[in-house]
Parts: structure tokens; C-alpha cells; sequence
């Protein structure tokens, strides 16, 4: 974990929050910090059976690891925070998705700043979300947010991917989701540790501004953007609120993984 970063991170969300705006986090890194905890580099398990196992320890140890250190950068600016751990069994079944959605709402009356991650202590590949691209889209929607940013390693959104293609064209914006731009989708990230593409992010932006939030792409490189994303600054990809009826979300989940 990059400690000034998340400190950097932290500030930024707790002066949004001070602004009178609410403030949920999903973040990733359990594992990864779970990996580090125990010396672990690589998993080098015989069976599938065992590498999930493995892979949960690892999550239960650095889920800790994770929490204790946002509460303890979130106390530094007076912020309460809270833990919410979800699979896909939080949004598929409907009194899971109904309590899900009462504790954050009443967290968020309560000013408190949720943090989210996926519980990979328990989450096998049929209950997983897999992203938190994915993730933080199905939560968003979950809470009726007006606002999804996805801080990435890149600007935004392009024609193709710009570390491989120096023609490839920057969009600042995406007013509808065609096909065409579902297609340009690469599964590719610049995080060793990471579980996010662009794909997963142009699904995240079909779940958020179906739902009828704004999502924005944004480079994570200066933290600093989140403010000027909130003061209406062009930064990253915006992709318009696009609220479609007969989106449901449940049933979306419910398939994913599902051919």
C-alpha cells in the first residue's frame, strides 16, 4: 500500500464530504495487502481448491490490514468510516439488496464515509463481482448515486489503447453507449495488482448511467483531480446520465459470468 497516496486519497474525500456532499469509497488491495502481510509473492498451489483458499487467507488478513489503515488516516480529519463488505449474493437476493441499501443510507445520514470492498473471504468464482470497476457501478446504483468516478491509470477513455497505438484518439465524452463503443473495450490495465480493463470500466458506465448517474474516467496520478472533477473541470472521460427503466439491476448481476 502507497501510504501517501492513501493519505492524499483520504483528504480529498474527507474535504468533499465537508463540502456537504456524501462520500462513499470502493477500494481494492485486500489481497494484495494480505500477500505482503505473510511474504507471499505469487500463490503456488497444486489445485484450484487450494489457490482459493489461499487467496481467501490472504483477504481475511489484509481486509484488516486495509480497514485499520483507512480508520486510522480517516480519525487524522475527524471522519468516521465504515467497513461494507458485499458478493454477489448482496445485490442478487432481494432482502440482502434491501438491507444493503437501508445501512448505507443510514451511514450516509449519519455523515459517516462507507468503505467498500468485495468480501473475497468468502466470494468463490459463482458469487464473486470479479472488479471493483464493476463493483463500485453496482453500488452506485445501489444508493441511487448522482456520481460515479473510476480513478484509473490512464485519462480516460480512448479510440484504442494509447500505450500501444499513438493514433489512437482521446473522448471526452460518451452521451450514449453504442455497441461500438462497447467494443473498443480492451482487457488490459497498467496495475500489477489490479482486476480492471477498460471493459470492465465501459461495463461499470453501462450499470452507473443506466441506473442514472453520471460516471466520470479519470488518471488517479494526481489525487488532487477529484476536486476539480466536483467543480464541473473537463477531466477524463464523462459518460452522461443515461437512465433507462427498464434496467434491472439484480438481474444484471445475477448474470454475470453467465456466457
Amino acid at each position: 500500500m502507497d501510504y501517501a497516496r492513501l493519505e492524499k486519497l483520504v483528504r480529498e474525500l474527507c474535504d468533499i464530504r465537508n463540502q456537504g456532499r456524501e462520500v462513499i469509497l470502493v477500494t481494492s488491495g485486500a489481497i494484495a495487502a494480505g500477500k505482503k502481510a505473510v511474504g507471499i509473492r505469487e500463490f503456488q498451489c497444486e489445485t484450484q481448491a487450494e489457490a482459493m483458499a489461499m487467496k481467501q487467507a490472504c483477504s481475511a488478513i489484509g481486509q484488516a490490514k486495509l480497514m485499520m489503515t483507512y480508520s486510522k488516516l480517516f480519525a487524522e480529519y475527524n471522519q468516521t468510516s465504515a467497513q461494507i463488505l458485499m458478493t454477489k449474493n448482496t445485490i442478487v437476493d432481494n432482502l440482502n439488496r434491501y438491507n444493503a441499501h437501508n445501512t448505507f443510507t443510514q451511514l450516509l445520514k449519519m455523515g459517516v464515509i462507507p468503505v467498500v470492498n468485495e468480501n473475497d473471504t468468502v466470494a468463490t468464482y459463482e458469487i464473486e463481482i470479479g472488479d471493483n470497476d464493476t463493483l463500485s457501478a453496482i453500488v452506485a446504483a445501489l444508493v441511487e448515486a448522482d456520481l460515479l468516478i473510476l480513478l484509473s491509470d490512464i485519462d480516460g477513455l480512448y479510440t484504442d489503447d494509447p500505450r500501444r497505438n499513438p493514433e489512437a484518439r482521446f473522448i471526452d465524452q460518451v452521451d450514449r453507449l453504442t455497441p461500438e463503443l462497447m467494443e473498443m473495450g480492451k482487457d488490459s490495465t497498467g496495475s500489477g495488482v489490479g482486476t480492471g480493463g477498460m471493459s470492465t470500466k465501459l461495463i461499470a458506465a453501462k450499470i452507473a448511467t443506466s441506473a442514472g448517474a453520471d460516471m466520470v474516467i479519470a488518471n488517479s496520478k494526481d489525487i488532487g483531480i477529484l476536486h476539480r472533477i466536483m467543480r464541473g473541470e473537463p477531466e477524463g472521460t464523462l459518460f452522461a446520465a443515461n437512465p433507462d427503466e427498464s434496467f434491472d439491476l439484480a438481474e444484471f448481476v445475477d448474470n454475470l459470468h453467465k456466457g
